[in-house]
């Protein structure tokens, strides 16, 4: 949509919102547009996507918005607005020495500036994957964080096959093609409204990230088992599992929250599955689980956790998590892996999954899991997928990466209790 100079300034206002770090950027985001319902849908689209494309490049945009023409706010608010919708937008609304200074700006090699900047990462999680990656590949990491995710939809082999729903996007002129490694992918070219196509009315498809998807197939569930979501949320991995069970067996979604669990309700209608039984929990120490204690074949713990996989779809995550709240969070991560590992039967498996990028969250969590659960073993993740039939190089964990598989970053360990 065409550029207005009024949404400068509500591009500046809700960026002032969103970089104080009180909460979430997309609640702020959602409660500014909720507080000026006369923006249309184009017009929230730029404002959302420049203030993101800030968040995405602060350090880098910071840098650059230490002088020129106006606030440092507006000069921010501007490079947001550059970025999302062209420096030829903004001529018309812009006076002409803030237009000296962004062409200027335009003209910086990103090269020339000092690598810290350049990849917008805080310089303790900057830390952590330096120990991981070779710089050239940090760098190519952090590029592919500060891009935004693709649109992932996974389709519903209950209701339709991938076939099915990229015939039925192509009927509404949505571009779309299959995904790369999930057998139920389907990869959509930019934001179209998916909502109102009678192929999600219908659920014929969830939107669901690929990576999130292939965890779903390293749990490989099978027809008639026990399967329990142990922090099942508004359920896309819970449907994924339902799907894969062909609607047999029982799958139950445990959560803490009864407001995600309600968002699981319509999402579940639409699947047509009639395996799931949703559970709202106090804790990972409910007596309902004890209910279930050795009787469950697969359970999978998608943990709490930071959240810093998914830095593309979430980039304020980078600047409002810190060493403390990561630290805070593997004791809990740790206690809801044993709590959940009670539920598994003899022979039956255990997937511990996060997105996050921190080795602090994913192996120091699993190791420390085995050291004080001898009576479980690592089962290689290359194993499972192979068995899978899919085709993904990974060593024992499952690590998927933004820039090694365009998916968001998550792990995920199986670990099979021991008959």
């Amino acid at each position: 949509m065409r550029l207005h100079g009024f949404l400068i300034g509500q591009t500046e206002t809700l960026l002032a919102e969103v970089l104080k770090l009180t909460g979430p950027a997309d609640a702020t985001t959602s409660r500014f547009f909720r507080a000026h319902p006369k923006l249309g849908h184009g017009e929230r689209g730029v404002i959302a996507e420049a203030v993101f494309a800030v968040l995405r490049r602060r350090m880098e945009f910071a840098h650059l918005a230490e002088s020129g023409a106006g606030s440092p706010a507006r000069r921010m608010a501007l490079l947001g607005l550059m970025q999302t919708a062209g420096r030829n937008a903004l001529k018309p609304f812009v006076t002409e020495q803030e237009l000296s200074w962004l062409e200027h700006v335009s003209k910086i090699d990103p090269e020339s500036l000092p690598l810290r900047i350049r990849l917008n990462l805080p310089d303790w999680i900057y830390q952590a994957l330096a120990k991981r990656f070779e710089a050239a590949e940090l760098a190519q990491l952090a590029v592919a964080l500060n891009y935004p995710a693709p649109l992932d939809l996974r389709a519903n082999p209950i209701k339709a096959s991938r076939e099915d729903v990229l015939n039925a996007l192509s009927k509404a002129g949505i571009e779309a093609g299959e995904t790369p490694f999930a057998p139920f992918g389907v990869r959509v070219v930019g934001k179209p409204p998916l909502t109102k196509l009678d192929a999600f009315q219908h659920g014929w498809v969830e939107v669901q990230d690929e990576g999130s998807q292939l965890l779903c197939s390293l749990v490989a569930p099978k027809r008639g088992e026990m399967i329990v979501d142990f922090c099942a949320g508004a359920g896309g991995k819970t449907l994924a599992l339902g799907a894969a069970m062909r609607s047999t067996g029982r799958l139950y979604a445990f959560d803490i929250s009864e407001r995600r669990l309600a968002k699981l309700k319509p999402r579940l209608a639409r699947s047509g599955l009639s395996n799931v039984n949703p559970v709202l929990i106090d804790s990972e120490h409910d007596a309902k689980i004890k209910r279930l204690a050795g009787k469950i074949d697969r359970v999978l713990v998608d943990a709490p956790c930071s959240g810093l996989g998914t830095l593309r779809r979430n980039p304020d995550l980078k600047w409002r998590q810190s060493p403390e709240s990561v630290a805070e969070l593997a004791p809990k991560q740790l206690s809801i892996l044993a709590s959940a590992s009670r539920l598994v039967k003899k022979g039956g498996r255990l997937v511990y999954a996060t997105c996050s990028i921190l080795e602090a969250e994913n192996e120091a969590v699993v190791q420390q899991f085995l050291a004080d659960h001898p009576d479980f073993a690592l089962v290689p993740a290359r194993d499972v997928l192979a068995e899978q039939r899919i085709e993904l190089e990974m060593g024992d964990y499952l690590s998927l990466w933004p820039h090694r598989h365009a998916t968001d970053g998550f792990f995920a360990a199986v670990l099979e209790r021991q008959s």
